[in-house]
């Protein structure tokens, strides 16, 4: 009983504790910069001052696509024929690089292709907001969420001081992610790579570098396996099968459980780990097994919709990319008359 009692008071001492405010966050947040990394309190004082805090920042994310709209309404914003054509051009352009990073990473180039196609159309959307601003609004005026970019504009001054960056210059998109590959702060000080060698990991205007990067992120971060399928069509599957739904994205299934309940897995091996993965359409319920590079996915974007937008992006780039690979070397296309 006195247990309960003392459980009972915590809680209501717990509710009753205001929460903080943003100045007294952003006091914290000074402090810590300067006794945990070693920043002078007048420069991370001056650099703050120059933040702006926007209310489009805070209404943005209030309201992701990715919760919004059905698969369909989602998939016709990225899978389309412009974004198609975008990245076969990118991939001729830059095959080489892509095929090293293949090399050395085992991440496929229509993956890497996809990804900057879903994120900034091969980088010509990487975001109009100033990345010190999105990250001060976010991380002292964002509640829900605030802690986790208070730890973004951390590893964000860290990073332009590594960098020599002024941090009031880079752009980027409402949350904070930057340059051609979308990287937040965090993601850019532990996994960009300086992939052409020039001393610089530039993820802003450097394709290699952009490349080397987003396949270290695969493999380091994701987990990505050399080789292996990212997702396929689940035949048979229909509302039945929730409890398999229920399961989540992450791979925990044996592809024989799939089977027993006759959805079609094709060749998979009964013990192989995947996924059985819903989109809610037009037309009714889509089902798909997924694999662990489908789950890779996830870790750039944890929305299952994301990851199904990449893969079919990275499909139909593919296929057009081999298209116009075979039409360039059949003969009499012209080019030797």
């Amino acid at each position: 009983m006195m247990r309960i009692l003392v459980s009972a008071a915590l809680l209501v001492a717990a509710a009753a504790t205001p929460a903080k405010t943003p100045d007294q966050l952003r006091a914290e947040f000074i402090d810590r910069m300067v006794s945990k990394h070693g920043f002078s309190r007048d420069e991370v004082t001056r650099t703050l001052y120059q933040a702006h805090t926007s209310r489009k920042i805070l209404d943005a994310i209030s309201r992701p696509a990715e919760k919004r709209l059905n698969w369909s309404e989602y998939r016709d914003i990225f899978v389309t024929p412009s974004r198609i054509q975008g990245g076969v051009g990118f991939w001729r352009r830059h095959a080489d690089t892509l095929a090293r990073a293949e090399r050395e990473y085992g991440v496929p180039p229509h993956i890497i292709v996809a990804i900057l196609g879903v994120e900034t159309r091969y980088g010509a959307h990487t975001g109009g907001y100033r990345v010190l601003d999105a990250l001060h609004t976010l991380g002292f005026h964002y509640p829900r969420r605030g802690k986790f970019f208070r730890e973004q504009l951390d590893h964000f001054l860290r990073f332009s001081r590594e960098e020599a960056i002024d941090p009031v210059m880079p752009t980027g998109s409402y949350a904070g992610a930057m340059g051609m590959p979308q990287f937040m702060p965090d993601s850019f000080r532990i996994y960009a790579v300086d992939f052409d060698g020039d001393g610089k990991r530039d993820i802003w205007d450097n394709p290699s570098d952009v490349i080397g990067s987003v396949a270290n992120y695969f493999v380091e971060k994701g987990n990505w396996r050399r080789g292996e399928a990212v997702a396929r069509p689940a035949h048979g599957a229909d509302g039945r099968h929730r409890k398999l739904v229920d399961a989540g994205a992450k791979p925990r299934l044996r592809a024989a459980q799939l089977r027993a309940a006759g959805i079609d897995v094709g060749e998979l091996a009964d013990e192989v780990r995947v996924s059985l993965l819903e989109f809610q359409t037009h037309d009714g319920r889509e089902y798909w097994v997924g694999r662990d590079n489908f789950y890779a996915i996830m870790r750039y974007n944890p929305r299952t919709k994301y990851a199904m937008a990449v893969h079919q992006l990275a499909e139909a780039v593919r296929e057009a990319y081999a298209r116009q690979q075979t039409a360039q070397a059949r003969p009499g296309d012209g080019r030797n008359d």
